[in-house]
């Protein structure tokens, strides 16, 4: 009998703040055994470096492929390579406006366009506030065409102890968004 394929996820980081849950995503992609493809952009590798601390080799050894943004001969470009799921996080408004208006001019908004012409599973964790009514209208084209819009807004009702503790919960949920069984968000039971 023939071994299943690896789940493969591709995981893009902008430049919004927020590149905690790129990292974390990352982390715990690795930890379920789903291989990852990393693509970031010059302004997300600038905020990795401001918010974390890390470098890029850092950040591309959280991933098992890391391809340029100007690659867009990478096999993530084509539909043809099977992948499970996209997740951008954070997501710019720049990348949402891209995704939302198939301007495919870089690898990671390519991926974008790929993923939902394959009616594949994205997710965009926009990050801007208050949103103006261009955001607005750009996120409800992504909802129509499939993408998922997903702020990471954090739950409070877990009684989160720490920044950390809220990061968490909010990449559990987006594992579990993505079907991934071993994902553990916390849930609700009620009063």
């Amino acid at each position: 009998m023939a071994q299943p394929r690896p789940r493969r996820l591709i995981v893009g980081i902008t430049g919004a703040s927020g590149a905690v849950y790129g990292v974390r995503l990352l982390e715990r992609a690795r930890a379920l055994g789903v291989r990852t493809h990393l693509v970031v952009t010059p302004a997300g590798i600038l905020n990795v470096h401001h918010e974390l601390g890390m470098d890029r080799t850092a950040l591309e050894a959280l991933a098992d492929e890391a391809h340029a943004p100007g690659d867009v001969g990478a096999c993530i470009a084509s539909g043809s390579y099977s992948t499970d799921a996209m997740v951008v996080a954070p997501c710019t408004m720049k990348t949402l406006a891209s995704v939302a208006h198939g301007f495919g001019d870089n690898l990671l908004t390519r991926a974008a366009d790929v993923t939902l012409k394959e009616r594949r599973r994205l997710v965009l964790m926009v990050r801007e506030t208050p949103f103006n009514l261009a955001h607005l209208r750009n996120m409800t084209a992504v909802t129509e065409m499939g993408g998922i819009i997903f702020p990471p807004l954090p739950a409070f009702y877990h009684r989160p102890d720490s920044i950390d503790d809220m990061v968490n919960e909010t990449v559990e949920r987006v594992l579990a968004l993505l079907g991934l069984e071993d994902a553990h968000p916390q849930v609700w039971e009620g009063l």
